[in-house]
């Protein structure tokens, strides 16, 4: 058995960014995480001060709780954090691909698991400079060829010029990895925020604003999308 701790399990609800926008999802949110970014959206299960929050669960419970979400239909099981990785998920991955589910994960690169070749999709969300982290670039690519023949996308998340400059150079140096680029979500809430209001108007305009960017310069590659659930929800938590 395999203890994992979570913040949160939530769903059936749509994936609101990245390669798998508008997918009925179950989230499972793990507590944790090896980074600290500056406008990070998810500090309730990244911040050590919230840890008394997070549940000790056995793999079996969760997959119960995620089975009871979805009454058990399959669908996409989204791995999410924090940093997901910091976590034992190979049971949970094994249990719910023998019933038909399919799972997906998004972390920073920051941390190899043997057990992310057993994903259908590894999202690879390394952090621009306005995180104030650094990427690892030798723990990204061990996580590349950790995932082994699951399909492999990187997301990145763009606030200003400079980080921008930073995504034109990550991309280069991955050309193979399918890229999404989306528009930070700079009004972070509390973490102990609930339904935590969004600057709407702030982020559609960076939005726009990305686009044009790419657009003049003749930037094809990327696609560029909203956080969806953002827009929709604003920064409530379990959505």
């Amino acid at each position: 058995m395999s203890t994992l701790r979570i913040a949160e399990i939530f769903g059936p609800t749509i994936q609101g960014e990245g390669a798998l926008i508008g997918m009925p999802t179950v989230f499972v949110r793990s507590g944790g995480c090896d980074y600290r970014c500056h406008w990070c959206d998810s500090l309730h299960a990244v911040d050590n001060a919230y840890r008394h929050e997070w549940l000790p669960m056995q793999s079996a419970d969760v997959w119960a709780r995620v089975r009871e979400l979805s009454g058990g239909v399959p669908l996409v099981v989204s791995l999410s954090g924090g940093n997901p990785a910091i976590q034992p998920f190979a049971n949970l991955i094994g249990r719910g691909k023998a019933e038909g589910y399919r799972f997906a994960m998004e972390t920073q690169g920051s941390i190899a698991r043997d057990w992310f070749s057993e994903l259908d999709m590894l999202v690879l969300s390394p952090k621009p400079p306005s995180s104030g982290e650094t990427v690892d670039w030798a723990c990204f690519e061990n996580c590349l060829e950790a995932a082994g023949g699951a399909a492999r996308v990187m997301k990145l998340v763009v606030f200003d010029e400079a980080d921008y400059a930073w995504a034109r150079a990550v991309a280069a140096r991955y050309p193979a990895l399918p890229l999404y680029l989306q528009p930070g979500n700079h009004t972070p809430p509390p973490p102990s925020a609930k339904d935590a209001p969004i600057d709407t108007d702030g982020i559609l305009e960076r939005m726009r604003w990305l686009v044009d960017r790419a657009a003049a310069d003749r930037w094809f590659t990327p696609h560029i999308l909203p956080q969806l659930h953002v827009l929709l929800w604003g920064n409530k938590r379990g959505v």
